[in-house]
């Protein structure tokens, strides 16, 4: 078992930046790929960015590529997501999610079906 728990969403302007975090406990969190997703009202819940093991292997949605840095700190069972230049269309709830079949030094799937723990969530609203 593993339990996820992502904090740091809020209400920012077009612009702002966030820091979003997810505390990780359970099976050995240094063995595996972490993600980042996110869901907006009314739309499939979609890829944001992911790291492997070591977070040396990285990959980002084209959408946020420039704007987001995902990183992960195995001592403090940690994964970060450092969001800057927000857009309204960044809006959604974030989850972060793990991978516990795929070997932890491969690239990151961007589909939430290969992902088997999540976190509850935490919502990111950016106005305009």
């Amino acid at each position: 078992q593993v339990q996820l728990a992502e904090s740091g969403g809020g209400l920012v302007q077009a612009g702002g930046s966030l820091r979003l975090s997810c505390a990780a406990s359970g099976r050995i969190f240094s063995s595996y790929i972490m993600a980042w997703f996110r869901q907006a009202p009314g739309k499939d819940r979609e890829f944001v960015a992911g790291l492997s093991r070591s977070g040396g292997v990285t990959r980002y949605a084209d959408s946020v590529k420039g704007r987001f840095t995902a990183s992960r700190d195995n001592a403090e069972n940690t994964v970060l997501l450092q969001m800057n230049s927000l857009k309204p269309e960044d809006t959604a709830v974030y989850y972060c999610a793990t991978d516990v079949t795929q070997g932890g030094a491969s690239l990151p799937t961007t589909s939430p079906w290969a992902y088997d723990y999540w976190g509850q969530g935490t919502q990111v609203t950016v106005s305009s």
